[in-house]
């Protein structure tokens, strides 16, 4: 019979994920996950097998936590697409204010983990891409709603806006990083949507 686990797991792992999402993969060492998780090596190691395999489940549990929020909001049909764009642009620029350290953003676990990991880890490589194709799918059908309503304007095709808004929402997430202030923040989100708005 299994000795029944004296810890929570989802606790753990997210504990683990702030960890990895503050200091990234390289630098996050074992103990540091023993002191963020508050559990000794022989649990963490008998849980998740390796601190790859902790990555990978914070990772993915870290992406299905945005994009659930993010989707929401792109999806909700009682807004036109540049009022779910303007609300998503505004949830971001939230959560570079809420999730911060020494006085600087966090950024985006994500964005992280694509300039740290995506050359040279097939797996981390894998699930960006799935997570991409998540957000743009997303995205892109928002766009594309807004097009056919006359609401976007511009004449680019719907997955070159997608990308564009992605693209621009992961440089917010830098900018942040380095110290940009909100009025930063909303000001390149405004730029973004006058870029759909007008047309070309």
């Amino acid at each position: 019979m299994a000795r029944p686990r004296t810890f929570d797991e989802e606790r753990a792992l997210d504990a683990a994920m702030h960890a990895f999402w503050a200091n990234g993969y390289e630098a996050t060492s074992t103990q540091d996950l023993c002191e963020a998780t508050g559990l000794g090596r022989s649990s963490i190691y008998n849980t998740f097998s390796s601190k790859h395999d902790l990555f990978r489940r914070a990772l993915a549990r870290y992406m299905d936590t945005m994009n659930a929020g993010q989707i929401e909001i792109l999806e909700d049909a009682g807004r036109t697409a540049t009022e779910r764009l303007r609300a998503l642009f505004v949830r971001v620029v939230d959560g570079e204010f809420e999730h911060r350290e020494n006085g600087h953003s966090i950024g985006c676990l994500t964005v992280n983990t694509t300039v740290e990991l995506a050359g040279r880890d097939p797996e981390a490589a894998g699930m960006l891409e799935r997570d991409l194709a998540t957000r743009i799918t997303a995205l892109r059908a928002a766009i594309r709603t807004g097009q056919s309503d006359g609401d976007i304007t511009s004449k680019r095709d719907p997955d070159t806006l997608a990308r564009y808004i992605n693209a621009v929402i992961g440089g917010m997430r830098v900018s942040a990083q380095g110290g940009a202030d909100r009025a930063t923040l909303e000001a390149i989100a405004e730029t973004a949507l006058d870029a759909l708005t007008t047309a070309r």
